[in-house]
């Protein structure tokens, strides 16, 4: 899952890891606008030719034996020899970053790596966050040494009293924090982020609102403001609330561009509940089509437009909404429902297209489902932080929110023909069959956290990587190719960069902690070493020193041009060992560091790897676990021995020197 548009399964990266010592200030109208910077960034530096297969080769050694290394060095001399095709596309490319408006080499790179994939993308490449806790609304944890609810089933006395007062209040709170940041965003009064000292490119928050990912038979399509189509911020003043597989258009901003008050917003997610409280109609809940294949879906929108005029207006409604809100009927009963129902609950209540998908359980406890392609998990960690970091009261004051009277809300309704149904059927049947066959996990570790590992002097990330080749080791009998998202904002059109964990350096680590020979100062000099390699190693990648996209982007120039440069053929270097086991996850990981979220998470990215979506703040470290069914017992054995190895690393550290 995260697989790319090839056979070959790769990782599509959710861009958060490398966020540490990020600052969000306060939206400040002094302050530079927010898009000030986007075009003085620095360029992503195209490599060489010679760097990127130089690193290609120290990158995927250590995961092959000397008999695939020396027919994947073979490969690799023959594609960069003068006069060899692997000159032909370099200059290609080198001719493509040079050309009038193009802002990087990755300009083209990006769409096909996330739209012209063609499976599901529910669950496949969405994301999500589930959000901390408000005040009184307490949510059941894991089973990692948390509480869990009264009565076992998350019900509590609240809702009794008042079954719908902890969902509409958190939900009008958070579209209230929603429109406030939209404001900001429209008036450019969000400030750049800055990192290091480092302004970073905001480029993605142009899709943060009424963006909607559009189903194609080769390739999707993004709808979106801020483009030819679509000047400027987007002037829609609704969203699309579902509930029970209802699609509500509810207005959340008034006629003359006033967003409604906390009050009014309250009233009219009361009045969705009432006008949603039977289910629909069976096989009309239109939203179980966008978790079909990528060309199926296509085909289906085709039919909904061609079925009734209306359903060109319904399919407008949900595209130009600011976002979308979907309200659950039920309570989780823990946290790692919780987090399963952000990644792939439905019920036909999702619109898996949508940019933002807010989801709010009965009890109040939310989070938010995200559409990958133009968002990368660092922009909506921030829009996260300013939505949850002030009170929703305060984010209506400041948005000028007043009281005009409850929002009325107006169905969505589709019309569909027996052919449409049974897609709507099938297509529900088929998602439900895809989680169950989702195994999860979630790990938390709270008395261990990023402050911990520095004043153990070593590298946060670092130590939780080395933690994972270690159980990875244990649970599965090797260590097996790793991808870590690297973010890159800090360059024009900037995205993320693909790191490869596994080093020598991280083998010879592995090899002293199973050695029962190694005493105490090995272990402990291989752990600082490898720690001190992989922190050189995600510099390098955040500089764009780094070979994985580059030589992608190479064999993708093959294919798209290949007859017109000559290059007829697909290089032999795409199918050597090094690239092919490379690029085979073993271990998907990325990081979102934010004290406004409990878990992060995504699915795995080919049938045998685990997702490793973490939470690492100073005092403690939640992971979020996925991976097939048919595995799921590795992924258990992995999440044991991960708290083997966090404890047997912290003794080692901790021990005199």
């Amino acid at each position: 899952m995260h697989t790319s548009q090839e056979t070959n399964p790769t990782p599509t990266g959710r861009g958060v890891a490398g966020a540490h010592g990020a600052t969000a200030p306060a939206p400040d109208p002094a302050g530079a606008p927010t898009f000030a910077h986007e075009d003085v960034l620095p360029r992503v530096p195209l490599p060489t030719l010679e760097e990127s297969c130089e690193r290609f080769l120290a990158w995927c050694a250590p995961l092959l034996t000397a008999e695939e290394r020396a027919a994947t060095e073979a490969e690799v001399a023959a594609f960069a020899a003068e006069g060899g095709v692997g000159r032909t596309l370099q200059a290609a490319l080198a001719e493509y970053d040079a050309s009038e408006g193009v802002h990087s080499w990755l300009d083209t790179f990006w769409p096909y790596r996330y739209l012209g994939r063609r499976d599901r993308i529910a669950l496949n490449a969405n994301f999500f966050f589930l959000f901390q806790d408000v005040e009184g609304v307490e949510g059941a944890q894991d089973d990692q040494g948390a509480q869990s609810v009264q009565d076992g089933q998350g019900v509590r006395d609240s809702e009794v009293r008042d079954p719908d007062q902890p969902q509409v209040e958190r939900a009008a709170g958070l579209i209230a924090g929603a429109v406030h940041y939209k404001r900001l965003l429209d008036q450019e009064r969000v400030p750049p982020l800055v990192q290091r000292g480092q302004p970073q490119s905001m480029e993605q928050n142009k899709y943060l609102f009424s963006t909607t990912r559009i189903p194609g038979p080769e390739q999707d399509t993004v709808r979106a403001p801020y483009t030819a189509q679509w000047p400027g911020p987007s002037r829609a003043r609704h969203i699309v609330v579902f509930h029970r597989g209802h699609m509500f258009r509810l207005d959340v901003i008034g006629p003359d561009g006033t967003p409604h008050s906390l009050a009014d917003l309250t009233a009219g997610l009361r009045a969705v509940r009432a006008a949603g409280a039977q289910p629909p109609a069976p096989d009309t809940s239109v939203g179980h089509l966008t978790t079909m294949a990528r060309a199926e879906w296509a085909a289906a929108r085709d039919a909904l437009l061609a079925c009734h005029p209306r359903n060109a207006a319904a399919l407008d409604d949900v595209e130009t909404a600011l976002f979308c809100l979907c309200l659950e009927d039920f309570a989780p009963a823990d946290t790692q429902q919780a987090c399963d129902e952000l990644l792939y609950g439905d019920r036909g209540n999702r619109w898996f297209d949508k940019a933002l998908s807010l989801i709010v359980f009965a009890d109040g406890r939310a989070g938010v489902n995200v559409e990958h392609c133009e968002l990368d998990g660092t922009t909506i960690l921030s829009f996260v932080d300013a939505v949850l970091g002030t009170p929703a009261s305060e984010h209506a004051s400041r948005a000028g929110a007043r009281t005009q009277g409850a929002p009325t809300p107006r169905p969505i309704h589709f019309e569909l023909d027996a052919a449409l149904r049974a897609q709507v059927r099938s297509a529900a049947d088929a998602f439900a069959e895809y989680g169950e066959n989702t195994a999860t996990r979630t790990v938390s570790f709270d008395d261990f956290g990023a402050q911990h590992a520095k004043s153990l002097r070593v590298s946060p990330d670092a130590f939780v990587q080395l933690a994972y080749q270690l159980a990875h080791q244990r649970a599965k009998g090797r260590l097996g190719a790793t991808y870590e998202s690297i973010a890159t904002r800090q360059y024009r059109r900037g995205r993320t960069e693909a790191m490869r964990v596994v080093t020598p350096r991280i083998q010879r680590f592995v090899a002293a902690m199973e050695d029962p020979a190694a005493d105490a100062a090995t272990r402990r000099a291989a752990l600082r070493s490898a720690a001190d390699q992989h922190v050189t190693r995600a510099r390098e990648c955040q500089l764009g020193q780094a070979p994985e996209q580059h030589l992608w982007e190479l064999e993708l120039i093959q294919r798209r041009r290949g007859a017109e440069l000559g290059v007829a053929e697909q290089p032999a270097l795409y199918r050597s060992p090094g690239w092919v086991i490379m690029r085979d996850d073993y271990l998907s990981t990325s990081s979102a560091p934010s004290a406004h979220i409990q878990y992060f998470g995504f699915g795995s990215t080919s049938p045998r790897c685990i997702g490793v979506a973490y939470v690492l703040l100073p005092d403690h470290f939640h992971v979020y676990l996925s991976t097939p069914r048919p595995v799921a017992d590795q992924m258990h054995a992995f999440a044991a021995e991960l708290r083997t190895a966090v404890a047997e690393m912290r003794a080692l550290l901790n021990a005199p020197e």
